[in-house]
């Protein structure tokens, strides 16, 4: 955006230093000033004249921003934070993979804990303990999926968006928090 500035924050709106994951915040005369309508949807996302995007990324030391996923997607597993796009991108890489996502569930000792969601290719035997040993040595292991649902399809809305809240969904049933 011309004329704008960004930065990375932390939970508390501190700003985080280079290489480290927080939200991305724009402010710039050319941002918008709210949503129509919407107050208090605005007040979410505006604050101290800052545009809190929802996207989670870093900047490295020459000023690139770099983006990792989407701060309601990440999932935290005791004090770890997984950003479910790095997982799905590993799990991408398997031959038997058609598409993949990932998604955080309840877990009494951890919070939250990895699951994959897995479309895979026809005619393929690949199951969930294959499919976990495999990721193995490829991603840190907090990060590795810790079940596999196999489905059909992935659920999408309209316009081809991954619903990944109906994935959540019958996790969550009885949390009063979509969150652990």
């Amino acid at each position: 955006m011309f004329g704008a500035q960004s930065k990375v924050v932390g939970p508390n709106g501190e700003d985080l230093p280079p290489g480290e994951v927080g939200e991305i915040c724009y402010q710039g005369e050319s941002l918008m000033a709210g949503y129509w309508a919407r107050p208090e949807a605005t007040a979410e996302v505006m604050r101290d004249g800052w545009f809190h995007s929802g996207d989670a990324g870093y900047v490295d030391v020459n000023g690139f921003i770099f983006i990792k996923d989407r701060i309601k997607d990440m999932i935290v597993s005791g004090s770890e934070n997984v950003y479910p796009a790095e997982v799905e991108a590993v799990l991408a890489g398997h031959p038997d993979i058609v598409e993949c996502a990932v998604i955080g569930i309840p877990d009494k000792k951890w919070g939250e804990t990895v699951k994959a969601v897995v479309v895979k290719r026809q005619g393929s035997t690949l199951n969930e303990v294959t499919l976990i040993e495999w990721v193995r040595g490829k991603i840190a292991g907090y990060k590795r999926p810790r079940s596999v649902d196999f489905i059909d399809r992935l659920p999408r809305n309209a316009s081809g968006k991954l619903l990944k809240r109906t994935l959540r969904e019958p996790y969550w049933q009885g949390y009063e928090r979509r969150v652990n």
